[in-house]
C-alpha cells in the first residue's frame, strides 16, 4: 500500500469550475502521464502580493508552444483566474500558484502528442515560503541537458527528474542542494534555483546559455541590483569560482531570494549583496502589488 499523503489546502480550476483538494486530472492513457508532455509555471502569493504574476502566466504559454502543445488560455484569463482563486484563501496566505498544460492523446502514434488534445488547469495551494536560514551546497555529478537534447527553453515536467536525482544524491552526502554544470563543465544553476556569487565587490551569475531556465526572479533581481548601482556580470563560471566566492545566494520563485551558508566544508555568512537583493525584491513586490 502506498504512503498516504496529507495535502495542504488546495483549489484547482479545471473544466470550467473550481474544485477542492488534489483533483485527479489524468488517466492511464493520458499522454502526459505516460510520456511526460506537460508544462507548468510557478508564481507566488505572499503578504498579500503576487509579484510578476503576468510574466509567469506568459511563460507557461511559451512553454506550451515549445512542448508542441496549444496555449489555450490568454495571459489575462490566467491572471483573472488567479485573482478569483486568491479569494478562496486567507488574505496573507503563502501560496504556490501553478498554471499547467498537458497533452491528453497522441497524434498518429504513441510518441507524438496531439496538440488538439491539450488540456489545462490552474492549481493553487498553501506552501509557506522557506525561511532564509541558509543552504548547504556541493557540486553535483549530474549535468544539465543541451538545447538539442531536451526542451530546456520550456518549464517542462520532463526536465525535473534530473533535478530530483541531483538533489537526492546531494542530500545523501549531507547537503541541502547542489550546483549543476552544463555539458561543458560550467556551472549552470542549483538543482532548484538560479545562483549568484559576489567577489571583490562585483556580483556574478552564470550566463543564460540555453541549458537552464533563466528565471523570472533571477531577471528581476539582476535589474533591481543594477538599478541600485551594483555591478552584475553574467558570465561563464566554474566551480572554483564558487569555492572562493565572498558570498553566494540564490533566486527562484519558490523561495525568492535566499543565502547559501556552506559550500562543501566552507561556511559562509549572508553577505551585503544577498541582503540588498532580498530587500530590493521585497520592496519591488509590495510596490507593484495589484
Amino acid at each position: 500500500m502506498s504512503k498516504p499523503v496529507v495535502w495542504s489546502k488546495t483549489v484547482t480550476f479545471l473544466d470550467d469550475g473550481w474544485h477542492d483538494g488534489n483533483v485527479p486530472i489524468m488517466g492511464p492513457r493520458t499522454h502526459a502521464a505516460w510520456l511526460c508532455t506537460s508544462v507548468f509555471d510557478g508564481a507566488r502569493a505572499f503578504e498579500g502580493v503576487t509579484p510578476d504574476l503576468a510574466l509567469h502566466c506568459a511563460r507557461v504559454n511559451e512553454s506550451a508552444k515549445a512542448m508542441c502543445l496549444k496555449p489555450l488560455v490568454t495571459v489575462e484569463t490566467w491572471v483573472a483566474l488567479v485573482r478569483e482563486g486568491l479569494r478562496r484563501f486567507e488574505g496573507n496566505a503563502e501560496l504556490y500558484i501553478r498554471p499547467m498544460y498537458w497533452a491528453e492523446d497522441a497524434s498518429g502514434g504513441a510518441v507524438r502528442p496531439d496538440p488538439e488534445t491539450t488540456r489545462w488547469c490552474l492549481t493553487m495551494y498553501v506552501a509557506p515560503l522557506p525561511k532564509p536560514t541558509g543552504t548547504a551546497i556541493t557540486l553535483s555529478p549530474f549535468r544539465r541537458p543541451t538545447p538539442d537534447s531536451a526542451p530546456v527553453e520550456a518549464k517542462a515536467g520532463c526536465l525535473y527528474p534530473q533535478s530530483a536525482r541531483a538533489m537526492i544524491e546531494a542530500r545523501a552526502r549531507g547537503f541541502d542542494n547542489c550546483l549543476v554544470c552544463d555539458s561543458l563543465g560550467n556551472i549552470a544553476e542549483l538543482a532548484t534555483a538560479n545562483v549568484f556569487i559576489s567577489k571583490d565587490g562585483t556580483v556574478f551569475t552564470p550566463t543564460a546559455n540555453g541549458t537552464f531556465l533563466a528565471g523570472i526572479t533571477r531577471r528581476r533581481v539582476i535589474g533591481l541590483l543594477r538599478e541600485a548601482g551594483a555591478t552584475v556580470v553574467e558570465t561563464t563560471l566554474r566551480y572554483r569560482d564558487f569555492q572562493s566566492a565572498d558570498e553566494i545566494f540564490c533566486t527562484g520563485n519558490y523561495s525568492k531570494v535566499t543565502p547559501i551558508s556552506r559550500i562543501d566544508e566552507r561556511s559562509l555568512q549572508p553577505g551585503p549583496f544577498y541582503r540588498k537583493a532580498r530587500e530590493l525584491y521585497w520592496e519591488y513586490a509590495h510596490s507593484n502589488a495589484a
